[in-house]
């Protein structure tokens, strides 16, 4: 990577290329990068164009990221809400229910948290933890299972009749993307914090989270609030990518007014069902 004291040598793109050489710098991938940032910057500058929007007309949005570990939801989440005003945008990522919780209704600590007038959240895995994560490690009993998943749809429902604009992500992840991206974390103290118990366990139940997966995708995939799969074997790809489908969904003023490009991708990013070979199966 190129170092200031090095860059501030540099006048012209040919002085560039020879510092490269003589660094052993990627050049290419250094200007990949660059690219990634700057439209990173663009697409987030129309983010925050709608969020204006949904302050003036008082909407209420909430974006859902599920995925297995390590596929980047939480990176993706940092880079949505990095420039919008948080008094209108928020991050709901709630931990393992209280033993008050445990006794209500499964969604009634959801419910609290859903985006008021005027807001957009980002769930940070959400209500879906008990389609996957709790009956694959045993956190909920075979009875809770079938009764969560006959009432997600009904559930969704009543947000969608109710005007609440629902975006549900499955950060899709190949099982050699995953272990690599769990080394990485295990190498790296500034990471480690992410690992946990559960994770450990992600590479040996594998089938067994796929299984569930697709029973939930089968079972919660409707009109009025679908699954939308992001491939994220490319992590900088998949955050522009979901960037620019949540832009996509909404019409709002000075929308375009950026140099970014809005139309994502339907090879990274596309509704369940549309693409047969999925990167986790």
């Amino acid at each position: 990577m190129f170092k200031l004291k090095h860059l501030e040598k540099v006048q012209t793109r040919k002085e560039l290329i020879a510092l490269a050489k003589a660094e052993g710098i990627n050049l290419k991938s250094t200007l990949r990068k660059l690219a990634y940032e700057e439209e990173l910057k663009e697409l987030q500058a129309e983010l925050a164009l709608l969020l204006q929007h949904i302050i003036k007309n008082q909407m209420r949005v909430a974006v859902i990221f599920e995925g297995r570990d390590a596929a980047g939801k939480g990176g993706s989440i940092k880079r949505f809400v990095q420039h919008l005003n948080p008094h209108a945008s928020g991050v709901v990522a709630l931990t393992k229910p209280t033993e008050i919780e445990r006794g209500q209704w499964y969604f009634q600590r959801y419910i609290e948290v859903l985006p008021n007038r005027g807001e957009i959240k980002f769930f940070d895995r959400s209500w879906y933890n008990r389609a996957v994560v709790e009956p694959v490690m045993g956190f909920c009993t075979p009875e809770q299972y079938p009764i969560f998943m006959a009432e997600v749809p009904s559930f969704e429902y009543m947000l969608h009749e109710d005007g609440i604009k629902l975006i549900k992500f499955w950060f899709d992840i190949s099982k050699e993307e995953q272990q690599k991206r769990f080394d990485d974390r295990l190498g790296n103290p500034l990471k480690q914090w992410k690992f946990s118990p559960v994770d450990l366990k992600g590479q040996e139940l594998w089938d067994t989270n796929t299984h569930y997966k697709e029973l939930m995708f089968t079972d919660t995939h409707t009109v009025y609030s679908p699954w939308v799969i992001v491939d994220t074997n490319d992590k900088e790809l998949a955050r522009l990518e979901s960037l620019r489908y949540v832009l996509s969904q909404f019409d709002y003023d000075g929308k375009g007014s950026t140099q970014a490009t809005l139309h994502h991708d339907p090879n990274v990013v596309y509704k369940y069902f549309r693409k047969a070979k999925k990167l986790d199966v």
